[in-house]
């Protein structure tokens, strides 16, 4: 795990973090050749740079508010195989592989959030967590919805 020495450092890290989904998800799009998987991917890359223009004005500005919310978590991501990203992947595996990298974000922002020296890092890292928690959930009911219903 990363050791921060400043909020900078780990607002960075998130930063970062956000960015790299960004990509990960504009790639997926790219890759895709069904065009509403296209939509879908390139939807949550756009989430993901709201998140990361979030962080930045934190990070700017020093504002930050914690929302009081609790997400469900169907678990589907702890039974389902994992999957690795492929140019023609279906798109039941490419929810599996986006679950599953919410689930690892979601992971990680948690420990950061137990580890965390003071209040103020705590609730940047529940906040984060919250965030990854709700992309899962969009994830599972849409495998729910496309792939559970259809089988």
């Amino acid at each position: 795990m990363e050791d921060f020495k400043s909020i900078d450092d780990i607002l960075d890290f998130a930063i970062n973090s956000e960015q790299s989904a960004v990509e990960f998800y504009s790639q997926l799009a790219n890759e895709s050749r069904n065009e509403e998987m296209k939509k879908v991917f390139l939807q949550f890359a756009k989430e993901e740079m709201g998140h990361k223009a979030n962080l930045t004005r934190i990070k700017t500005d020093g504002s930050f508010t914690l929302k009081d919310e609790k997400v469900i978590d169907l678990k589907m991501s702890d039974y389902l195989v994992d999957v690795e990203p492929t140019p023609n992947m279906p798109y039941e595996d490419a929810l599996v592989l986006a679950m599953k990298r919410e689930k690892n974000a979601f992971k990680l922002y948690s420990n950061l959030a137990e580890k965390a020296p003071n209040a103020q890092l705590k609730k940047i890292f529940q906040s984060l967590a919250l965030e990854e928690s709700k992309h899962k959930l969009r994830f599972e009911l849409e495998y729910d919805d496309y792939v559970l219903k259809e089988n």
